[in-house]
Protein backbone atom coordinates (compact mmCIF):
# COMPACT_ATOMS: atom_id res chain seq x y z
CA UNK A 1 0.00 0.00 0.00
CA UNK A 2 1.08 3.53 -1.01
CA UNK A 3 1.23 5.68 1.91
CA UNK A 4 0.95 9.66 0.95
CA UNK A 5 3.64 11.60 1.73
CA UNK A 6 3.10 14.09 4.59
CA UNK A 7 6.67 16.38 2.91
CA UNK A 8 6.59 19.16 0.66
CA UNK A 9 7.65 18.19 -2.26
CA UNK A 10 8.19 19.81 -5.73
CA UNK A 11 9.29 18.39 -9.44
CA UNK A 12 10.41 22.13 -10.61
CA UNK A 13 13.50 22.40 -7.64
CA UNK A 14 15.57 23.82 -10.62
CA UNK A 15 13.92 26.70 -10.53
CA UNK A 16 15.38 28.20 -7.65
CA UNK A 17 18.77 29.14 -9.05
CA UNK A 18 17.01 31.11 -11.10
CA UNK A 19 15.73 32.93 -8.40
CA UNK A 20 18.83 33.96 -7.52
CA UNK A 21 20.27 35.04 -10.88
CA UNK A 22 16.81 36.99 -11.38
CA UNK A 23 17.35 38.61 -7.93
CA UNK A 24 20.56 39.91 -9.77
CA UNK A 25 19.20 40.90 -13.10
CA UNK A 26 16.66 42.89 -11.17
CA UNK A 27 14.07 41.02 -13.91
CA UNK A 28 10.93 40.39 -12.86
CA UNK A 29 11.25 43.32 -10.26
CA UNK A 30 11.91 46.08 -13.05
CA UNK A 31 8.90 44.04 -15.25
CA UNK A 32 6.15 44.33 -12.28
CA UNK A 33 7.34 48.40 -11.26
CA UNK A 34 6.37 48.96 -15.40
CA UNK A 35 3.19 48.36 -14.70
CA UNK A 36 0.11 50.53 -12.38
CA UNK A 37 -1.57 48.91 -9.47
CA UNK A 38 -4.97 50.18 -9.26
CA UNK A 39 -6.33 47.99 -6.63
CA UNK A 40 -7.50 48.79 -2.52
CA UNK A 41 -3.91 48.49 -0.89
CA UNK A 42 -5.63 47.36 1.94
CA UNK A 43 -6.81 44.34 0.34
CA UNK A 44 -3.76 43.23 -1.41
CA UNK A 45 -3.31 39.37 -1.43
CA UNK A 46 -0.48 38.98 -4.27
CA UNK A 47 1.65 41.78 -4.92
CA UNK A 48 1.89 42.59 -8.82
CA UNK A 49 5.83 41.16 -8.16
CA UNK A 50 4.58 37.88 -6.75
CA UNK A 51 1.96 37.40 -9.96
CA UNK A 52 4.80 38.56 -12.84
CA UNK A 53 6.46 36.00 -10.79
CA UNK A 54 4.13 32.92 -10.93
CA UNK A 55 3.58 33.46 -15.04
CA UNK A 56 7.50 34.17 -15.47
CA UNK A 57 9.06 31.55 -13.86
CA UNK A 58 5.24 28.79 -14.72
CA UNK A 59 6.37 29.41 -18.97
CA UNK A 60 10.23 28.83 -17.66
CA UNK A 61 8.90 25.58 -16.25
CA UNK A 62 6.39 24.40 -18.97
CA UNK A 63 3.30 25.92 -17.49
CA UNK A 64 2.47 28.67 -20.02
CA UNK A 65 -1.66 28.23 -18.97
CA UNK A 66 -3.05 30.09 -16.01
CA UNK A 67 -4.78 27.00 -15.35
CA UNK A 68 -1.97 25.35 -14.55
CA UNK A 69 -1.28 27.86 -11.30
CA UNK A 70 -4.45 25.85 -9.54
CA UNK A 71 -2.12 23.66 -8.72
CA UNK A 72 1.58 25.69 -8.56
CA UNK A 73 -0.19 28.14 -5.91
CA UNK A 74 0.42 25.35 -3.22
CA UNK A 75 3.76 24.54 -4.63
CA UNK A 76 6.21 25.16 -2.12
CA UNK A 77 9.36 25.64 -4.99
CA UNK A 78 7.24 28.31 -6.25
CA UNK A 79 6.18 30.02 -2.64
CA UNK A 80 9.90 30.19 -2.44
CA UNK A 81 10.56 31.75 -5.74
CA UNK A 82 7.24 34.67 -4.55
CA UNK A 83 9.31 34.96 -0.98
CA UNK A 84 6.78 32.96 0.86
CA UNK A 85 7.47 30.48 3.34
CA UNK A 86 6.55 27.21 2.43
CA UNK A 87 3.78 27.10 5.09
CA UNK A 88 2.67 30.36 3.94
CA UNK A 89 -1.03 30.70 2.35
CA UNK A 90 -1.47 29.84 -0.91
CA UNK A 91 -0.21 32.24 -3.88
CA UNK A 92 -2.82 33.56 -6.52
CA UNK A 93 -5.45 31.08 -8.25
CA UNK A 94 -6.67 31.05 -11.94
CA UNK A 95 -9.10 34.04 -11.42
CA UNK A 96 -6.59 36.31 -9.65
CA UNK A 97 -4.03 35.87 -12.34
CA UNK A 98 -6.66 36.57 -15.17
CA UNK A 99 -8.18 39.87 -13.82
CA UNK A 100 -4.14 40.28 -13.24
CA UNK A 101 -3.70 40.14 -17.01
CA UNK A 102 -6.38 41.53 -17.85
CA UNK A 103 -6.10 44.87 -15.69
CA UNK A 104 -2.92 46.36 -17.62
CA UNK A 105 -3.54 49.37 -19.48
CA UNK A 106 -2.01 51.05 -22.02
CA UNK A 107 0.47 52.93 -20.48
CA UNK A 108 2.02 50.22 -19.42
CA UNK A 109 2.91 48.93 -22.61
CA UNK A 110 4.76 52.07 -23.37
CA UNK A 111 6.93 51.27 -20.56
CA UNK A 112 6.89 47.75 -20.72
CA UNK A 113 8.85 48.52 -24.75
CA UNK A 114 10.81 51.04 -22.54
CA UNK A 115 12.09 48.34 -20.39
CA UNK A 116 12.77 45.89 -23.09
CA UNK A 117 15.69 48.71 -24.57
CA UNK A 118 16.68 50.08 -21.48
CA UNK A 119 17.29 46.36 -20.33
CA UNK A 120 19.19 45.45 -23.65
CA UNK A 121 21.31 48.92 -23.17
CA UNK A 122 21.89 47.85 -19.97
CA UNK A 123 23.13 44.29 -21.23
CA UNK A 124 26.66 45.98 -22.35
CA UNK A 125 29.37 46.65 -20.16
CA UNK A 126 30.94 49.02 -22.94
CA UNK A 127 29.45 50.42 -25.93
CA UNK A 128 29.37 48.16 -29.12
CA UNK A 129 30.86 49.48 -32.09
CA UNK A 130 28.24 48.08 -34.28
CA UNK A 131 24.80 46.28 -33.95
CA UNK A 132 22.57 43.99 -36.26
CA UNK A 133 18.99 44.45 -35.82
CA UNK A 134 17.04 41.50 -37.07
CA UNK A 135 12.72 41.92 -37.57
CA UNK A 136 11.12 38.85 -38.13
CA UNK A 137 7.01 37.53 -37.36
CA UNK A 138 5.74 34.13 -36.59
CA UNK A 139 1.90 32.57 -36.57
CA UNK A 140 0.50 32.22 -33.59
CA UNK A 141 -2.64 29.90 -33.65
CA UNK A 142 -5.90 30.71 -31.78
CA UNK A 143 -8.50 28.64 -30.44
CA UNK A 144 -11.88 30.90 -29.14
CA UNK A 145 -13.17 34.59 -29.66
CA UNK A 146 -9.91 36.15 -28.99
CA UNK A 147 -10.13 39.88 -30.28
CA UNK A 148 -8.44 41.03 -33.38
CA UNK A 149 -7.74 37.27 -34.72
CA UNK A 150 -8.64 36.73 -38.24
CA UNK A 151 -8.24 33.81 -40.47
CA UNK A 152 -4.59 33.51 -42.74
CA UNK A 153 -5.54 32.41 -46.06
CA UNK A 154 -1.67 31.14 -45.80
CA UNK A 155 -1.13 29.68 -43.13
CA UNK A 156 -5.19 28.24 -42.99
CA UNK A 157 -5.78 29.14 -39.24
CA UNK A 158 -7.54 32.02 -37.16
CA UNK A 159 -4.31 33.67 -35.84
CA UNK A 160 -2.46 36.66 -34.18
CA UNK A 161 0.93 37.97 -35.89
CA UNK A 162 3.44 38.24 -33.61
CA UNK A 163 6.69 40.27 -34.45
CA UNK A 164 10.05 40.48 -32.27
CA UNK A 165 13.03 42.45 -33.11
CA UNK A 166 16.72 40.46 -31.97
CA UNK A 167 20.41 41.80 -31.78
CA UNK A 168 22.56 39.00 -33.38
CA UNK A 169 25.34 39.82 -31.04
CA UNK A 170 23.06 39.13 -27.66
CA UNK A 171 19.65 37.38 -29.08
CA UNK A 172 18.22 39.93 -27.07
CA UNK A 173 14.59 41.03 -27.70
CA UNK A 174 14.50 45.05 -28.61
CA UNK A 175 10.79 45.50 -29.39
CA UNK A 176 7.73 43.48 -29.65
CA UNK A 177 3.98 43.86 -30.98
CA UNK A 178 1.25 41.67 -31.52
CA UNK A 179 -0.27 42.34 -34.90
CA UNK A 180 -3.63 41.05 -36.18
CA UNK A 181 -4.39 37.94 -37.42
CA UNK A 182 -4.08 38.83 -41.26
CA UNK A 183 -1.61 42.08 -40.56
CA UNK A 184 0.92 42.57 -43.33
CA UNK A 185 4.08 41.65 -41.06
CA UNK A 186 5.91 45.41 -41.98
CA UNK A 187 2.74 47.29 -40.23
CA UNK A 188 3.88 50.06 -38.81
CA UNK A 189 7.68 48.25 -38.72
CA UNK A 190 9.30 51.16 -39.68
CA UNK A 191 7.83 53.40 -36.58
CA UNK A 192 9.42 50.77 -34.77
CA UNK A 193 12.35 50.90 -36.30
CA UNK A 194 13.15 54.67 -35.77
CA UNK A 195 12.41 54.11 -32.11
CA UNK A 196 14.87 51.68 -31.51
CA UNK A 197 17.31 53.26 -33.87
CA UNK A 198 16.92 56.77 -31.88
CA UNK A 199 17.02 55.24 -28.29
CA UNK A 200 20.52 53.04 -29.24
CA UNK A 201 21.75 56.18 -30.50
CA UNK A 202 21.38 58.22 -27.32
CA UNK A 203 22.89 55.83 -25.70
CA UNK A 204 25.90 55.01 -28.13
CA UNK A 205 26.27 58.22 -30.68
CA UNK A 206 28.83 56.32 -32.94
CA UNK A 207 27.25 52.75 -33.03
CA UNK A 208 26.46 51.47 -36.98
CA UNK A 209 23.87 49.32 -37.16
CA UNK A 210 23.10 46.69 -39.65
CA UNK A 211 18.78 46.06 -40.10
CA UNK A 212 18.11 42.59 -41.45
CA UNK A 213 14.21 41.20 -42.56
CA UNK A 214 12.77 38.96 -45.20
CA UNK A 215 10.91 39.69 -48.15
CA UNK A 216 7.82 40.34 -45.74
CA UNK A 217 9.60 43.42 -44.62
CA UNK A 218 10.86 44.51 -48.59
CA UNK A 219 8.69 47.47 -48.82
CA UNK A 220 9.88 50.97 -50.34
CA UNK A 221 9.42 52.46 -46.84
CA UNK A 222 11.43 50.29 -44.72
CA UNK A 223 14.35 51.15 -47.03
CA UNK A 224 13.45 54.80 -46.67
CA UNK A 225 13.45 55.02 -43.17
CA UNK A 226 16.89 53.13 -42.93
CA UNK A 227 18.06 55.17 -45.69
CA UNK A 228 17.26 57.94 -43.51
CA UNK A 229 18.39 57.10 -40.34
CA UNK A 230 21.77 55.87 -42.00
CA UNK A 231 21.12 52.28 -40.98
CA UNK A 232 22.91 50.13 -43.31
CA UNK A 233 20.63 47.20 -44.60
CA UNK A 234 19.75 43.96 -46.02
CA UNK A 235 16.24 42.27 -47.25
CA UNK A 236 14.70 39.78 -48.68
CA UNK A 237 13.14 40.58 -52.58
CA UNK A 238 10.91 38.64 -54.21
CA UNK A 239 11.61 37.41 -57.46
CA UNK A 240 10.03 38.63 -60.41
CA UNK A 241 9.97 37.95 -63.95
CA UNK A 242 12.73 40.96 -64.55
CA UNK A 243 14.63 39.72 -61.91
CA UNK A 244 14.43 36.21 -63.36
CA UNK A 245 15.93 37.98 -66.59
CA UNK A 246 18.70 39.60 -65.54
CA UNK A 247 19.78 36.79 -63.35
CA UNK A 248 19.05 33.67 -66.29
CA UNK A 249 23.05 34.17 -67.52
CA UNK A 250 24.15 33.24 -64.33
CA UNK A 251 21.77 30.73 -63.57
CA UNK A 252 22.73 28.86 -66.96
CA UNK A 253 26.36 29.14 -65.78
CA UNK A 254 25.51 27.36 -63.05
CA UNK A 255 23.27 24.55 -64.57
CA UNK A 256 26.05 23.92 -67.08
CA UNK A 257 29.08 23.50 -64.47
CA UNK A 258 27.12 21.47 -61.96
CA UNK A 259 26.09 18.94 -65.46
CA UNK A 260 29.85 18.89 -66.22
CA UNK A 261 30.98 18.38 -62.59
CA UNK A 262 28.48 16.73 -60.35
CA UNK A 263 28.79 19.43 -57.93
CA UNK A 264 26.57 21.49 -56.37
CA UNK A 265 26.92 24.94 -57.75
CA UNK A 266 26.63 28.08 -56.03
CA UNK A 267 26.64 31.64 -57.93
CA UNK A 268 26.06 35.09 -57.68
CA UNK A 269 25.60 38.57 -59.85
CA UNK A 270 24.91 41.72 -58.44
CA UNK A 271 23.50 44.58 -60.08
CA UNK A 272 21.66 47.91 -59.85
CA UNK A 273 17.58 47.78 -59.76
CA UNK A 274 14.83 50.16 -59.37
CA UNK A 275 11.35 49.02 -58.94
CA UNK A 276 8.06 50.80 -59.92
CA UNK A 277 7.64 52.15 -56.33
CA UNK A 278 11.31 52.89 -56.20
CA UNK A 279 12.29 56.75 -56.49
CA UNK A 280 15.73 55.49 -57.33
CA UNK A 281 17.92 52.47 -57.94
CA UNK A 282 19.03 49.99 -55.43
CA UNK A 283 21.90 47.15 -55.18
CA UNK A 284 20.18 43.93 -55.82
CA UNK A 285 22.09 40.69 -55.18
CA UNK A 286 20.94 37.08 -56.66
CA UNK A 287 21.86 33.85 -55.47
CA UNK A 288 21.64 30.94 -58.28
CA UNK A 289 21.99 27.55 -57.37
CA UNK A 290 21.69 24.07 -58.78
CA UNK A 291 22.12 21.05 -57.56
CA UNK A 292 20.79 17.69 -57.76
CA UNK A 293 17.27 18.83 -56.48
CA UNK A 294 16.98 21.52 -59.09
CA UNK A 295 17.84 25.15 -59.14
CA UNK A 296 17.01 27.73 -57.31
CA UNK A 297 17.13 31.73 -56.93
CA UNK A 298 17.03 34.05 -54.33
CA UNK A 299 17.61 37.97 -54.14
CA UNK A 300 18.05 40.47 -51.56
CA UNK A 301 18.28 44.31 -51.74
CA UNK A 302 20.91 46.05 -49.78
CA UNK A 303 23.07 49.50 -49.35
CA UNK A 304 25.82 47.91 -47.40
CA UNK A 305 29.24 48.85 -48.43
CA UNK A 306 30.94 45.39 -48.71
CA UNK A 307 28.17 44.41 -50.88
CA UNK A 308 29.33 46.31 -54.28
CA UNK A 309 32.60 44.16 -54.11
CA UNK A 310 32.05 40.97 -52.19
CA UNK A 311 28.08 40.48 -53.16
CA UNK A 312 28.45 36.36 -51.88
CA UNK A 313 29.78 37.30 -48.16
CA UNK A 314 27.22 39.55 -48.38
CA UNK A 315 24.25 37.48 -49.06
CA UNK A 316 25.87 35.02 -46.63
CA UNK A 317 26.04 37.93 -43.77
CA UNK A 318 22.13 37.85 -44.67
CA UNK A 319 21.38 33.97 -44.31
CA UNK A 320 22.88 34.55 -40.40
CA UNK A 321 20.12 35.95 -39.72
CA UNK A 322 18.57 32.34 -39.75
CA UNK A 323 19.54 32.87 -35.45
CA UNK A 324 16.44 35.00 -35.18
CA UNK A 325 14.41 32.78 -36.67
CA UNK A 326 15.85 30.42 -33.80
CA UNK A 327 14.61 32.84 -31.16
CA UNK A 328 11.60 33.06 -32.43
CA UNK A 329 11.41 29.25 -32.35
CA UNK A 330 12.18 29.56 -28.95
CA UNK A 331 9.66 31.80 -28.08
CA UNK A 332 6.44 30.30 -29.82
CA UNK A 333 7.87 26.33 -29.47
CA UNK A 334 9.92 26.19 -26.16
CA UNK A 335 8.56 28.85 -24.30
CA UNK A 336 5.02 28.59 -25.44
CA UNK A 337 4.38 32.27 -27.02
CA UNK A 338 1.78 30.44 -28.98
CA UNK A 339 -0.27 30.13 -25.99
CA UNK A 340 -2.15 33.77 -26.49
CA UNK A 341 -5.91 32.49 -25.22
CA UNK A 342 -7.33 35.38 -22.99
CA UNK A 343 -10.00 37.27 -25.05
CA UNK A 344 -8.99 40.41 -24.77
CA UNK A 345 -6.52 41.67 -27.52
CA UNK A 346 -4.09 43.88 -24.63
CA UNK A 347 -4.20 41.13 -22.34
CA UNK A 348 -2.53 38.62 -24.72
CA UNK A 349 -0.45 41.36 -25.61
CA UNK A 350 0.67 41.48 -22.05
CA UNK A 351 1.08 37.84 -22.69
CA UNK A 352 3.62 38.03 -25.21
CA UNK A 353 5.63 40.12 -22.96
CA UNK A 354 5.77 37.59 -19.96
CA UNK A 355 6.65 35.26 -22.29
CA UNK A 356 9.71 37.55 -23.37
CA UNK A 357 10.66 38.45 -19.83
CA UNK A 358 10.92 34.02 -19.35
CA UNK A 359 13.30 33.91 -22.49
CA UNK A 360 15.32 36.90 -21.10
CA UNK A 361 15.87 34.97 -18.09
CA UNK A 362 16.54 31.77 -19.48
CA UNK A 363 19.44 33.70 -21.89
CA UNK A 364 20.51 35.51 -18.59
CA UNK A 365 21.10 31.61 -17.51
CA UNK A 366 22.71 30.68 -20.37
CA UNK A 367 25.56 33.57 -20.30
CA UNK A 368 26.62 32.96 -17.18
CA UNK A 369 27.09 28.99 -17.15
CA UNK A 370 28.49 29.16 -21.47
CA UNK A 371 31.28 27.09 -21.70
CA UNK A 372 32.53 26.96 -25.19
CA UNK A 373 34.78 24.28 -26.49
CA UNK A 374 38.51 25.56 -27.64
CA UNK A 375 38.54 26.36 -31.40
CA UNK A 376 39.03 23.29 -33.68
CA UNK A 377 43.36 23.19 -33.66
CA UNK A 378 43.55 23.05 -38.16
CA UNK A 379 40.85 25.80 -38.20
CA UNK A 380 43.12 28.84 -38.33
CA UNK A 381 40.49 31.25 -39.25
CA UNK A 382 38.19 32.71 -36.53
CA UNK A 383 34.94 30.47 -35.75
CA UNK A 384 33.14 33.51 -38.01
CA UNK A 385 35.23 32.89 -40.52
CA UNK A 386 35.08 29.33 -41.25
CA UNK A 387 33.19 27.46 -44.37
CA UNK A 388 29.47 26.49 -44.17
CA UNK A 389 30.15 22.90 -43.25
CA UNK A 390 33.35 23.43 -40.71
CA UNK A 391 31.12 26.26 -39.25
CA UNK A 392 28.33 23.54 -38.92
CA UNK A 393 30.59 20.86 -36.86
CA UNK A 394 32.00 23.61 -34.88
CA UNK A 395 28.43 24.19 -33.62
CA UNK A 396 27.77 20.91 -33.05
CA UNK A 397 30.73 20.14 -31.11
CA UNK A 398 29.87 23.16 -29.15
CA UNK A 399 26.08 21.65 -28.43
CA UNK A 400 27.88 18.81 -27.39
CA UNK A 401 30.28 20.11 -25.07
CA UNK A 402 28.28 23.15 -23.55
CA UNK A 403 24.51 21.74 -23.32
CA UNK A 404 23.22 24.06 -21.04
CA UNK A 405 25.03 27.59 -22.69
CA UNK A 406 23.70 26.60 -26.26
CA UNK A 407 20.24 24.66 -24.55
CA UNK A 408 17.26 24.86 -25.52
CA UNK A 409 14.23 25.89 -23.26
CA UNK A 410 13.55 22.11 -23.29
CA UNK A 411 17.49 20.89 -22.81
CA UNK A 412 17.07 23.36 -19.52
CA UNK A 413 14.33 21.72 -18.01
CA UNK A 414 15.40 18.07 -18.84
CA UNK A 415 18.63 18.98 -16.84
CA UNK A 416 17.83 21.21 -14.44
CA UNK A 417 14.49 22.87 -14.10
CA UNK A 418 13.07 19.36 -13.94
CA UNK A 419 14.25 17.72 -10.68
CA UNK A 420 12.22 16.15 -7.62
CA UNK A 421 12.99 17.54 -4.55
CA UNK A 422 11.96 17.81 -0.72
CA UNK A 423 11.36 21.22 0.75
CA UNK A 424 11.85 21.55 4.57
CA UNK A 425 12.21 25.11 5.97
CA UNK A 426 13.48 26.05 9.60
CA UNK A 427 14.14 29.25 11.33
CA UNK A 428 17.35 30.17 10.02
CA UNK A 429 17.08 28.10 6.58
CA UNK A 430 15.52 26.48 3.86
CA UNK A 431 16.77 22.92 2.38
CA UNK A 432 15.81 21.63 -0.88
CA UNK A 433 16.79 18.11 -0.68
CA UNK A 434 17.21 16.59 -4.51
CA UNK A 435 16.60 13.18 -5.74
CA UNK A 436 19.94 11.45 -5.71
CA UNK A 437 19.16 8.91 -8.27
CA UNK A 438 18.42 12.10 -10.96
CA UNK A 439 21.25 12.26 -13.57
CA UNK A 440 21.70 15.77 -13.96
CA UNK A 441 23.01 16.56 -10.70
CA UNK A 442 26.31 17.82 -11.73
CA UNK A 443 24.89 20.15 -14.00
CA UNK A 444 23.07 21.16 -11.01
CA UNK A 445 25.71 21.72 -8.96
CA UNK A 446 27.79 23.68 -11.49
CA UNK A 447 25.06 26.52 -12.10
CA UNK A 448 23.61 26.52 -8.47
CA UNK A 449 27.23 27.62 -7.41
CA UNK A 450 27.41 30.02 -10.14
CA UNK A 451 24.11 31.08 -9.36
CA UNK A 452 23.73 31.51 -5.65
CA UNK A 453 26.41 33.11 -3.18
CA UNK A 454 25.42 32.77 -0.14
CA UNK A 455 21.93 33.20 0.96
CA UNK A 456 19.91 30.49 3.12
CA UNK A 457 19.13 28.00 0.68
CA UNK A 458 20.84 24.63 0.70
CA UNK A 459 20.82 22.28 -1.35
CA UNK A 460 21.47 18.48 -0.36
CA UNK A 461 21.50 15.37 -2.80
CA UNK A 462 22.60 12.55 -0.39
Amino acid sequence: MVVPSAEQVSSDAGLLPFRHLDEQLGLTRQFAAALTDRRNLNRIDHSLLEMVRMRVYGILADYPDQNDHDVLRSDPVFKLICNRSIDDADLASQPTLSRFENAVDTPCFFRLADLLLDQFIDSFQHAPRSLTLDLDAFDDPTHGQQQLTFFHGYYGQYQYLPRVMTCAENDRVLNACLLYGTSHPALAAEDDLENVVDRLRQAWPDVKLHFRGDSGFGVPRMYEVCERLDVHYTIGLGMNSRLKRLSENTLNTAVQRFEATGQPQRLFCAFWYRAESWPAQRWVIVKCEANAQGTNRRAVVTNRPGAFILPEAAYDEYTNRGESENRNKELKDGLQADRLSDHRYFANLFRLFLHIASYHLLLGARNVVVAPPSPLPDDPLPTEALPGRRRREWHNRRREHDPLGEGQPCTWRTRLIKVAATVRESTRRVVVQLSSSWPYLDHYRRVAEQFIAGGRFAFDSS
